[in-house]
């Protein structure tokens, strides 16, 4: 036991980025050596599960203990916060359109997500949004809709201050205490976490994962350290009035490095929490704006949704130009440019395996219009009309069976 106790001991004396690189490669090596060991990829499925489990319960403890413990109202700073997690999440989103179109890059895609429903517009998605906040509260916390928990965790906390007992408000404190040490615990096995997904990545694609997207990983990265090191600080500087960079270091330090390598924004709240603790910062504003910025406002997330969805466009290698009803809600038509080279170009029309219901109208090249026959090819710089029953059709690919 003693053997043990000081081995955990060493191993918790190294910093967790030190750590978390050192999974990095002992994956890599392993998934080199022994790429049969499917156990280690058990650890990356182990890893990600787990935050994915606790991440919600959570948000749902740390708030309505927050909002029950609160012994002061949200003031006007609180309404400030969220006009700053709404703008750097727009700012973040915007300035990721911009490196994208400045730094293009390709994805490797896997086979495409059938979707059975497609919001029709913006009515139905606020639609859709509001029934999520008013979604049933044990299935918003199994399924991770953040909206519902959020919703329900403050309507349990602001009811269990008003008639919550003394002894009630300090179990809801104790077990949000409980429920954020395992947090920790997990996070302080991330290691083990990322030395298993990087080992199934490089196991069944080689080190050419690395090279495929490398392009990538540097737009996001250097998307993401723009938006921090310059972006923030200066909406900052704006509000302080005072030196940014400082406080901006010791946050990367102790809160981004963790949040950049765990991928959870939730499963950090606990690390935000103790660096607003040692900041000396308001406990009855960071302890609701802490678990609320973990859910609306991710600046990261903006950006990687961002750079992926542009990404993935540029893989395909054409877009949508024109839509048009012919039929509402049974035929349209659509233009696609086609900017690059895709598994449609280039090959006669015949050998193409196309969807069934799916006619290529036109093709319309260097300013003349092409009635397409069997043995015409759509090229790079065309324009395609297709006419199709399919409503779902994105790409110029998506004709594809």
């Amino acid at each position: 036991m003693k053997t043990l106790n000081k081995a955990v001991a060493r191993y918790n004396g190294i910093s967790l980025i030190v750590r978390i690189l050192i999974g990095l490669i002992a994956g890599a090596v392993l998934a080199l050596a022994a790429p049969g060991a499917g156990w280690v990829s058990e650890f990356g499925n182990l890893f990600v599960g787990a935050l994915k489990g606790i991440a919600p319960v959570l948000v749902f403890v740390i708030v309505a203990s927050a909002l029950a413990q609160g012994s002061s109202k949200l003031d006007r700073r609180f309404g400030t916060v969220i006009w700053l997690y709404m703008l750097t999440t727009f700012l973040a989103a915007a300035i990721a359109v911009a490196t994208s179109f400045m730094f293009p890059v390709t994805v490797v895609l896997a086979d495409a997500a059938q979707s059975d429903v497609v919001p029709q517009g913006l009515g139905e998605v606020m639609g859709t949004l509001l029934t999520n906040f008013v979604a049933n509260p044990v299935s918003a916390i199994m399924s991770g809709n953040y909206i519902g928990i959020l919703f329900w965790a403050c309507m349990f906390g602001v009811a269990m201050k008003k008639i919550g007992s003394d002894t009630t408000k300090t179990f809801m404190a104790n077990t949000a205490d409980a429920v954020s040490q395992i947090v920790r615990w997990i996070i302080n096995l991330a290691p083990f976490g990322i030395m298993g997904l990087v080992y199934t990545n490089v196991s069944g694609n080689g080190l050419a994962i690395f090279t495929q997207y490398g392009k990538l990983l540097a737009l996001l990265v250097g998307t993401m350290l723009f938006m921090a090191l310059i972006v923030s600080p200066f909406i900052m500087f704006i509000y302080l009035g005072c030196n940014p960079y400082p406080l901006v270091f010791r946050c990367l330090k102790e809160s981004g490095l963790t949040a950049f390598f765990t991928r959870s924004s939730a499963a950090n709240i606990p690390v935000n929490m103790a660096l607003c603790e040692k900041l000396g910062l308001d406990k009855d504003m960071y302890s609701v704006s802490i678990p609320l910025g973990a859910t609306i406002n991710m600046d990261g997330a903006a950006i990687t949704i961002t750079i992926m969805t542009l990404a993935a466009a540029n893989t395909l290698g054409s877009n949508m130009e024109t839509l048009y009803h012919v039929i509402p809600g049974k035929v349209e038509a659509a233009e696609f440019v086609v900017s690059d080279r895709s598994a449609v170009t280039d090959v006669p029309l015949s050998e193409l395996k196309c969807k069934k219901g799916i006619l290529v109208a036109a093709i319309m090249r260097n300013g003349s219009v092409i009635i397409p026959r069997g043995k015409d090819t759509v090229q790079v710089g065309d324009a395609g009309i297709i006419v199709s029953g399919d409503l779902s059709l994105h790409s110029l690919t998506d004709i594809l069976e």
